[in-house]
């Protein structure tokens, strides 16, 4: 039995009052168990949860968590039969894990408080590979994921270059770019991606505004001027807008949940889920 986030906090508590997953489970967790499961998923956040499986669906929750740079990340949280003496282990898309600080007193929220931090220390990490993506011939992986540290770029047509970028002992340079770097290293000048000149690199219109450019207004702060930033995660969709646009026309539609400083609803075009923080312009 699978719980999905627009299931209701009673029909989490009827999956979980029902019978077991799988035949044949003799053992069963106390009630207050699932009591004190509900109230740590309160703290965190109902609107958050993705899905949850197992023992009457909380034995394995997946948490919706939006990093400093809107992007999307799954964590996945697998409470043991002792818990909340031993510690939850922890299934993300990310380069390496963070070391969990656990304690008999920890909760769901300080697992999710850690690796809010901890998608805090990728952040440059993972705008190094977005740049790598962007302006390298790279010819595999073709769609990376977050937890993708290697890439194999194309120094010509014939000759190729595998490069692992190790998240963990990652330190950038404040003085030039990583392929800079790395093209200084190889003594050789690294093409771009085909038929893209990074001089004048074609931006996309926005999705609600239809517009490359959002207007140059002070009140828009640092997004003033900015080019499109969100992208659906849809890759049938992958529609482009302003974070702007979308957390504006996400505020205007009554089915939107808020969640702290982050708003979470449909994609205006194919109506899969979006998040987009709420940052003071």
């Amino acid at each position: 039995m699978a719980l999905h986030a627009t299931s209701s906090r009673d029909s989490v508590r009827a999956a979980a009052e029902g019978e077991p997953e799988w035949a044949g489970d003799a053992s069963r967790r106390p009630a207050a168990f699932y009591s004190a499961v509900f109230a740590q998923i309160e703290e965190v956040g109902w609107e958050r949860l993705v899905s949850g499986k197992g023992d009457g669906g909380v034995s394995c929750l997946v948490f919706r968590i939006l990093d400093d740079q809107g992007r999307n990340h799954l964590l996945e949280i697998t409470l043991p039969m002792n818990y909340p003496s031993s510690p939850p282990c922890l299934v993300a898309d990310v380069p390496y894990l963070p070391e969990l600080q656990w304690s008999k007193g920890s909760r769901l929220k300080d697992v999710v408080c850690q690796f809010q931090e901890h998608l805090k220390i990728l952040q440059d990490y993972w705008s190094i590979m977005d740049d790598i993506d962007k302006v390298l011939w790279v010819v595999d992986p073709t769609k990376p994921t977050f937890a993708m540290s290697h890439r194999r770029i194309a120094l010509d047509s014939q000759y190729f270059k595998h490069i692992i970028v190790d998240g963990q002992f990652f330190s950038g340079s404040a003085d030039k770019k990583f392929h800079e770097n790395l093209s200084t290293v190889l003594d050789f000048a690294l093409p771009p991606p085909p038929s893209v000149n990074i001089e004048d690199d074609e931006q996309v219109d926005c999705g609600i505004c239809y517009a490359k450019h959002l207007p140059i207004d002070d009140e828009l702060g640092t997004h003033s001027g900015g080019t499109t930033d969100y992208t659906c995660e849809n890759p049938s969709c992958s529609r482009a807008f302003h974070s702007v646009c979308l957390r504006d026309w996400l505020r205007a539609i009554t089915t939107t949940r808020q969640s702290f400083d982050v708003l979470f609803g449909n994609c205006p075009y194919c109506s899969d889920p979006v998040a987009v923080k709420i940052t003071d312009r």
